[in-house]
């Protein structure tokens, strides 16, 4: 299958979006809540994925708790560059 982007999915990628995440996986409700967290640990480069469990799952699932990732993460990142502690 060809994505959007031209790139081609393999056949393992195709398998887990059919299947979904073989991982425990956070609910929209605990993804919105350590949202936060998440997206700071990952611009800290720190290991978010063994600190917010099931989160890299969830978002690999769920498009809208993605999105919200995604514009979490850049508006956060946008201001560590503005404003350097």
């Amino acid at each position: 299958m060809t994505e959007p982007n031209g790139s081609r999915r393999s056949d393992e990628e195709m398998l887990e979006g059919l299947l979904g995440p073989s991982d425990p996986e956070l609910s929209c409700e605990e993804c919105f809540a350590a949202l936060d967290r998440y997206v700071e640990l990952t611009i800290a480069a720190e290991a978010a994925d063994e600190r917010v469990p099931g989160m890299r799952a969830h978002l690999a699932g769920c498009p809208a708790c993605a999105e919200d990732y995604r514009s979490l993460r850049d508006l956060l990142a946008a201001d560590e560059v503005e404003t350097p502690r």
